[in-house]
């Protein structure tokens, strides 16, 4: 059985020949090899480490199980599509609301758990049926409105826990990452958010020697004096160890919160299956259901052990884009550099002393562009949002989505916000089609325009 882990040499095994490409089946000197499968370890760092933190989970067992998650993958697909899965950003909301309901983490990774698997079981749907049942059940307005919501919600989460610890330093580091996103070119834009929790770091180090502790709320919510960057934690971890398990639990309160995740987890690998299908010139379409498949699998055994869910990630399909190099050696690589790192406790008790008022000024612009890449589905699709059939149950899920609203059906049984909006989104749009004069029922795109496009060139040519 081939399992995609032979590789050839191409051409001279250093770089790629004028206008052509390192394929998934080749590989550059295994040196080469190596330096490019850490710096796709670098481009994921930011979102890779950000989002358990914002989880309250443990950095260094989601970057381990990155590791895991990503040999999964490669093994899945046998080597034909080179990714990279890390901590997914979509839960990053849910988890919050769950805790908000008095949930611990093993209530967290319990629900995403469940979450995981109905994921596995739309690959094998997908594999068997084709992906046209996913646009039959969520066509692009449904699935843009449900991402939007998703991102839009957590901005609460932003406002009222991380900014106000320090408010000054949120905003210096939103305005630093904005910068950097915008200014920089090639892979040190894509590790933009990476280098604003650098840029961060040291700003909250040097304000303590300055100025001194800060007069704000802390992580616990409580107004008190307190060191902005506190390393105590750094000192007292050992260099080498296994990070933090724990089991899940069940509850459906929380199942049913995180369930709608599944629309912008579908979404992500459309759009990454596709979007590597056209960089590499290989269609990959037969490839869509296993790589959905592979990702619930590897969602389903992370958080079995207390780590995240995971997901394919668009920083290093920039990578591959700048750098015109997609083998999947490099990918291995990766994944064995995160399961390096995910044995150092200190390194993680580093990631976990990131101080609140950087991941303030970090959040705001990652929980905005979360929200926004619904209205890339929206736009990638061709969406008519003059259509009522696509603006009304579009309006009235974000609304409820992002307001928190909440529907309480029993003494013991209510929902609200993510769960609910989605819920108005996907049976609104079906209910108001049935209805519908012919006219509004036009025919859109297929999901797999997906949540991210890349055009290679322009990659290559940016100055």
């Amino acid at each position: 059985m081939d399992l995609g882990v032979r590789w050839k040499l191409h051409g001279d095994g250093r770089t790629p020949a004028p206008g052509a490409v390192v394929r998934p089946d080749e590989r550059l000197s295994w040196p080469r090899t190596v330096g490019l499968g850490a710096q796709h370890v670098v481009a994921m760092f930011g979102a890779s480490f950000v989002a358990p933190v914002l989880m309250g989970l443990d950095p260094n067992l989601a970057i381990m199980m990155s590791g895991v998650a990503t040999m999964i993958f490669l093994l899945a697909t046998r080597g034909r599509v080179p990714s990279y899965l890390g901590c997914s950003l979509s839960f990053v909301g849910v988890a919050a609301v769950i805790r908000a309901q008095g949930g611990t983490s093993a209530t967290v990774t319990g629900a995403v758990l469940v979450v995981g698997a109905v994921l596995f079981l739309v690959g094998l749907l997908v594999q068997r049926f084709g992906a046209h049942i996913i646009h039959a059940v969520m066509p692009p307005i449904v699935t843009g409105a449900v991402v939007m919501l998703i991102g839009f919600n957590l901005a609460p989460v932003t406002a009222s826990t991380y900014w106000p610890q320090d408010q000054w330093t949120a905003l210096l580091v939103m305005l630093f990452t904005g910068l950097a996103v915008v200014g920089l070119r090639g892979f040190w834009s894509r590790i933009a958010i990476f280098l604003g929790l650098v840029f961060g770091y040291g700003l909250s180090w040097a304000c303590d020697r300055v100025f001194g502790k800060i007069h704000s709320v802390d992580a616990s919510g409580r107004l008190t004096d307190h060191w902005r960057l506190d390393l105590s934690g750094v000192s007292k971890a050992d260099w080498i160890g296994l990070p933090s398990f724990h089991g899940p639990t069940f509850q459906w309160s929380a199942v049913l919160v995180a369930l709608p995740v599944v629309i912008a987890l579908v979404a992500e690998n459309a759009g990454h299956v596709k979007a590597v299908g056209e960089m590499t010139g290989h269609r990959l379409d037969d490839q869509l259901g296993t790589a959905i498949s592979a990702d619930g699998v590897a969602s389903v055994l992370s958080t079995a052990v207390g780590g995240p869910p995971n997901t394919t990630y668009s920083e290093n399909i920039g990578v591959m884009a700048a750098t015109r190099v997609y083998s999947t050696a490099a990918y291995w690589a990766a994944a064995c550099f995160a399961l390096l790192f995910g044995v150092c406790p200190k390194f993680g008790a580093v990631v976990a002393a990131i101080p609140g008022g950087v991941l303030g000024g970090i959040t705001v612009i990652l929980y905005g562009m979360i929200g926004l890449l619904g209205a890339q589905i929206w736009s990638n699709a061709r969406v008519d949002l003059r259509n009522p059939l696509n603006l009304v149950p579009a309006a009235a899920g974000i609304i409820i989505g992002v307001g928190n609203v909440s529907m309480k059906f029993t003494d013991h049984f209510s929902l609200s916000g993510i769960a609910l909006g989605t819920l108005v989104v996907i049976t609104g749009y079906h209910a108001l089609r049935a209805f519908a004069p012919a006219h509004l029922k036009q025919q859109e795109p297929l999901l797999d325009e997906g949540t991210s496009s890349y055009d290679a060139e322009a990659e290559r040519t940016q100055p």
